[in-house]
């Protein structure tokens, strides 16, 4: 059997690859419609198209969306998982009701799960809400989010404004009655999706137990955790996937940082204390001239010591945060925000130090500035390597002009506070 996966951003492919290659499949993450060729995804056991879908237009985010089903299905994929944020990143428009609704058509399938708890990094979901660790979804910080603000936490209320089908809630009681009883109750239930409380792994794996016969699930990174590798398991592999090597690196280390979550701000901070090297992107110079910000910024790095890991960061405090049509138009009248400037300079120093073969290992943290950078290169598939956090791990590519280059693509959210620090002890 292959599994194939449909993410809506690069953080999130990583994130999914990582679990499912922590239950011991082989996995691999292709990017977007990057041509592949098929026998580099032969005898995988699960593949993860990652694509940047996630604040993209419905109708965009749709076909982005079946297109790599489609892909999915030449390869031989036979169960689909739709990966999503584990905190339901989306709007009253969508993206994640009409994907799935698609996705849906497109399968053959009349119900869906929708489980975004990922318990291992505080996400769960009870009575039908989504919690970040003590809150409320729409008391944490997600509720300021600049491009999805989550201002709900009961799931069924975010979803159902999304999609004309049916939304049931499943509760805890009913997940922990056992896979067979909750199994019955998902047949059960009308067509369309169904919300399952999860706040603990134990339930994680009874619902994918339970769900082990259903052609399409949904949810975040969290529910690969429970799935059974044996009856996953390609016939074609031959080795489980810790036991394929990891490619070695020599060369100099790299932070870069386009996320202004509070988690990665805390991640700076640290690497501050820690004494590296840090530098701030200056949004304004970067306005009105990027590729003289991104010089400027590979120069400093170029002329640090070869045994420093530098970071370079958009946001260090929330005072750094530059708000929407705070910028003034750029060079020719467009409009730009602050974000896009920044994912333009990040994904141009990346590419500026891994092509002259400064760089060849390189954390970066942020959805967006992720798929920036890896488009930059162009990376067309990612082989996973080890997990460094629930949701993190390395993964190895080769660029489009031959260059071998490990990443960690995170999301802003994960990791330690000391993973800029620490995530190089895995590669050695």
């Amino acid at each position: 059997m292959l599994t194939g996966a449909v993410a809506d951003d690069f953080t999130g492919a990583t994130d999914l690859a990582a679990a499912l290659h922590s239950r011991g499949l082989r996995t691999a993450v292709v990017i977007g419609d990057r041509p592949v060729p098929d026998e580099e995804v032969a005898g995988l056991d699960a593949v993860v198209v990652a694509l940047k879908s996630r604040t993209a237009p419905v109708e965009e985010a749709v076909g982005a969306s079946l297109g790599a089903a489609d892909r999915l299905l030449g390869w031989g994929a036979d169960r689909f998982y739709l990966k999503y944020c584990s905190t339901f990143d989306s709007t009253d428009e969508g993206n994640i009701g009409p994907v799935l609704d698609a996705l849906r058509e497109r399968l053959g399938t009349d119900r869906s799960v929708v489980v975004p708890a990922f318990p291992g990094t505080g996400r769960t979901v009870r009575d039908g809400s989504l919690w970040v660790g003590d809150e409320l979804l729409e008391d944490s910080s997600m509720r300021h989010h600049p491009l999805t603000p989550m201002t709900r936490s009961r799931l069924r209320d975010l979803l159902a404004p999304q999609t004309p089908a049916t939304v049931t809630e499943i509760g805890l009681d009913v997940v922990r009655r056992g896979a067979d009883a909750l199994r019955l109750a998902l047949d059960a239930a009308p067509a369309g999706y169904l919300v399952v409380d999860a706040v603990e792994d134990d339930d994680l794996r009874a619902i994918a137990q339970a769900t082990a016969g259903h052609r399409l699930v949904s949810g975040g990174a969290g529910l690969a955790l429970g799935l059974d590798p044996v009856a996953m398991a390609s016939a074609s592999a031959s080795t489980s996937a810790e036991a394929v090597p990891f490619p070695s690196f020599s060369r100099r280390r790299l932070v870069v940082c386009g996320s202004a979550s509070t988690t990665t701000q805390a991640q700076v901070a640290a690497a501050v204390a820690a004494g590296h090297p840090t530098r701030k992107v200056d949004v304004a110079q970067a306005l009105a001239d990027p590729e003289a910000e991104t010089a400027s910024l590979a120069e400093w790095v170029r002329g640090l010591d070869d045994a420093s890991v530098p970071v370079v960061y958009s946001v260090g405090q929330p005072s750094d945060v530059v708000p929407a049509g705070a910028l003034p138009a750029g060079g020719a009248g467009a409009v730009v925000s602050a974000s896009e400037v920044v994912e333009t300079v990040l994904s141009g120093l990346v590419l500026d130090l891994v092509a002259d073969g400064t760089v060849d290992q390189v954390v970066v943290a942020g959805g967006e500035t992720s798929g920036a950078v890896v488009g930059s290169l162009g990376v067309g598939l990612l082989t996973i390597g080890p997990l460094l956090a629930p949701g993190v791990c390395w993964s190895a590519a080769t660029t489009d002009d031959g260059r071998e280059v490990a990443l960690v693509l995170k999301s802003g959210n994960f990791g330690a506070v000391d993973l800029f620090s620490s995530a190089w002890e895995a590669l050695a």
